[in-house]
């Protein structure tokens, strides 16, 4: 039986901007410009799709809807002066066909360095108040049964994870990554983590989801369970928050009693990429041991080991700006100023991952012109990944087309030295760069973007896309709390 189509009437964009957190900030509501952006975008294209003789939501599922609604954010962005960057597409494309996909249908090896998973059935839900309905707000739980109590999270399992990922998405490849918590809370626990990597794999033959290990070093008999995670899991990087604590304080990762003896682990055990949580501080008490004043430290200390900064240290609703040695205190210059502190250049140990922070950034071409310019000028073009967070943002398939197409206007690449992201440097940030530290061979990569049998299953699924184009994480500050408080059972 054919399922339900997810927007019959069109009412969604493909290109999401909207309030939507990854639960690790309180959702920052758009600005005058966002909501702008997206009123004009729902005229502009109502309006093509009406020119072209298509049904709205037959329009939107085409590259020709999602180049309506990047040229409609553009027109907003500029008209509230907004224009340190801007999404590169031809005007026509609107309505051309060809001209969209030449834009928006790339054949880049995608490796999505953060995507994440929750065990709708776990034994996490035990600790869940009675009267709770976590993930509610995920689109399939409107079709599921509502009784008995919290039925409809059956229907929240590994199979929409893989559509939104794999079939709704040009993803080729994803780290299944973790959020903080104890041990006996955790929302997913690597066991149902594996088991949605070995559904992945059976599915198509090969392997497409890697694993991290969480690790909180402050936190009692982690630094220890690391073995296991190891040898029985076969994780191929380790996650952990240095703002995170089980008595509510965090961590530096070149601290003698915590941070230290995880990173001597992770070499004992041969598995030396380590994935550091900073930025989106949690709240104020959390908010020193978010920035990155460590990471040049103990990435000179440790030369052998790679360090990734998730988030790239990125503060949500901070206006980012040009980097001035000696002036940043906060954000991703603290990063760029540790590694400048520590004399580490672009092409080190240390690598800036995108999630959340790319998504945030699609609502103010300014800032992200700034951050990304950054990132390729003193991290290195070699050393920027792929991430989106998602599950919480929904497929990642329009923060996909949307950095395919963003650019730094050529001003401030002339003023601050940053360079123009061409097509070489898409394709070391969606997946290229990431396979050296993840040790993927180029066999295996030609394995992963190949006629494989997911490659199969998306190409026919295709043939009649069914994408619903909305998020799941919290969108309100009620909804931000309620989720929170899962994670402190």
């Amino acid at each position: 039986m054919k399922n339900r189509d997810a927007d019959p009437d069109g009412l969604r964009l493909p290109i999401k901007l909207d309030s939507t957190s990854n639960g690790e900030f309180v959702p920052v509501p758009l600005d005058a410009a966002g909501r702008y952006a997206n009123r004009l975008a729902r005229e502009m294209t109502a309006a093509a799709a009406k020119r072209v003789g298509q049904s709205r939501r037959r329009f939107l599922v085409s590259s020709c809807g999602a180049a309506a609604t990047l040229l409609a954010f553009n027109a907003a962005q500029a008209a509230a002066g907004r224009s340190g960057g801007y999404f590169d597409l031809p005007a026509d494309a609107a309505f051309d066909g060809q001209l969209a996909s030449a834009s928006l249908d790339g054949n880049e090896f995608i490796f999505d360095v953060q995507g994440h998973y929750v065990d709708p059935t776990g034994a996490w839900l035990k600790h869940v108040p009675a009267g709770a309905r976590p993930f509610a707000m995920m689109p399939k739980a409107a079709d599921c049964p509502s009784e008995p109590e919290r039925a409809y999270l059956e229907c929240l399992g590994p199979d929409e994870f893989i559509k939104d990922v794999f079939l709704d998405s040009d993803t080729d490849l994803m780290v299944l990554s973790f959020v903080p918590s104890r041990s006996d809370a955790e929302p997913v626990t690597i066991e149902s983590a594996d088991a949605v990597r070995r559904i992945v794999d059976e599915l198509e033959g090969s392997q497409r989801l890697l694993l991290h290990g969480r690790v909180n070093p402050n936190q009692d008999s982690d630094v220890e369970a690391m073995d296991e995670l190891a040898e029985r899991w076969g994780v191929s990087a380790w996650k952990t928050y240095t703002q995170w604590g089980p008595d509510g304080n965090g961590f530096w990762m070149d601290d003698e009693d915590t941070g230290i003896p995880f990173v001597e682990k992770a070499r004992d055990l041969g598995v030396k990429v380590i994935c550091i949580h900073k930025g989106l501080p949690f709240g104020p008490q959390s908010y020193e041991h978010s920035q990155c004043h460590d990471i040049g430290r103990i990435a000179k200390m440790y030369p052998d080991v790679t360090f990734m900064i998730y988030h790239s240290g990125y503060v949500v609703d901070q206006p980012e700006r040009a980097f001035a040695p000696g002036a940043g205190k906060d954000g991703i210059d603290t990063l760029i100023q540790s590694l400048v502190d520590n004399d580490i250049g672009p092409g080190s140990n240390v690598y800036a991952e995108l999630g959340s922070t790319w998504r945030f950034l699609m609502r103010d071409p300014d800032s992200a012109a700034h951050s990304l310019g950054k990132l390729l000028k003193y991290v290195g073009e070699d050393n920027v990944l792929w991430g989106t967070d998602s599950i919480w943002y929904g497929s990642p398939q329009d923060q996909i087309q949307a950095f395919r197409t963003f650019q730094i206007a050529p001003e401030l690449q002339e003023r601050y030295g940053y360079p123009a992201i061409t097509p070489e440097i898409r394709a070391k940030v969606f997946g290229l760069s990431a396979v050296k530290p993840y040790g993927i061979s180029a066999e295996e990569l030609r394995l992963h973007t190949r006629g494989d049998a997911m490659a199969q299953r998306r190409e026919n699924y295709r043939e009649t896309p069914n994408p619903h184009f909305r998020t799941y994480g919290p969108k309100t500050r009620r909804e931000f709390f309620n989720l929170l408080s899962l994670g402190d059972v």
